[in-house]
């Protein structure tokens, strides 16, 4: 008997003793997710503006002819006073929807319905983050959550918005190769679900950094930024521009941009 209160003793001893040491013993951290921090400022330029500057403020009389004026809004602006951006002229609109596969705009339903309800022709983008996932799973995120299309001649194609990286190294650990690769898997993943090539909105230094000045997305329409008075070298995969974002702020809520063509240009291309 005494033998065998010694040894539950004993047990009990080192018990105690492990949970003593357990509680001593600095907690050891899961391992984290995709970081998201900041995601609701990351908007289209908002690290093109950081890295390559803004060289001039351009009014928005200075598109000229067969120009249409337009902008991009994103989380970073809250709600949006559609009505009067429909009377400052604004014919066009591109909203922030989601960012990698676990950040979804909270204000882009009052900015993407908003903006169809004044009778604005609108199309949503997606803030690219190929340090996370593959381009086919962000592309199936973004469609599954506002980044679809319908042929009512109200909406654009998606966007794939890819620039310098907010969190870390600028083209997220990937080789030009590699981030060929993940736009075109994007892309084709977008075309598969909706029927339509997504346009990609990238700077040109950002471009023949990250890519290599690839030349292979030629039948994804161009939106490029370029805060000057002219637009400047594009990237080697276009020979001309579709949207040009010329300014980081100006009358219209958010980003100024420029349609290349007339209005009926900006409705055929959301048509299709």
């Amino acid at each position: 008997m005494m033998s065998r209160r010694v040894c539950s003793k004993g047990w009990g001893a080192v018990l105690a003793a492990g949970v003593l040491l357990l509680a001593q013993t600095p907690a050891v951290a899961w391992e984290a997710g995709p970081r998201y921090d900041g995601a609701e400022e990351h908007y289209a330029g908002s690290q093109i503006a950081l890295h390559e500057g803004v060289t001039v403020s351009v009014g928005p009389l200075y598109g000229g002819e067969a120009q249409t004026l337009g902008h991009d809004v994103s989380g970073h602006q809250g709600d949006v006073d559609w009505p009067g951006a429909a009377r400052t002229g604004g014919k066009f609109v591109y909203v922030k929807a989601t960012e990698g596969t676990g950040f979804v705009n909270p204000r882009f339903p009052q900015q993407y319905n908003g903006s169809y309800g004044v009778g604005m022709i609108r199309g949503a983008y997606h803030f690219a983050r190929p340090d996370i996932s593959d381009g086919a799973a962000q592309a199936h995120y973004f469609v599954d959550h506002g980044g679809g299309w319908s042929k009512d001649g109200k909406t654009l194609p998606g966007a794939l918005d890819v620039e310098y990286n907010p969190y870390g190294e600028t083209c997220y650990g990937k080789t030009a190769a590699q981030m060929v690769a993940w736009m075109a898997s994007f892309a084709e993943t977008y075309l598969w679900r909706t029927g339509r090539h997504p346009a990609i909105y990238t700077s040109t230094s950002w471009w023949k950094r990250c890519t290599g000045n690839s030349n292979v997305f030629w039948q994804n329409p161009l939106w490029v930024a370029r805060y000057n008075t002219e637009i400047g070298e594009l990237p080697a995969s276009w020979k001309t521009h579709t949207i040009w974002q010329f300014s980081n702020k100006g009358s219209l809520p958010g980003d100024q941009n420029w349609f290349n063509g007339t209005e009926d240009r900006v409705r055929a291309l959301s048509f299709g």
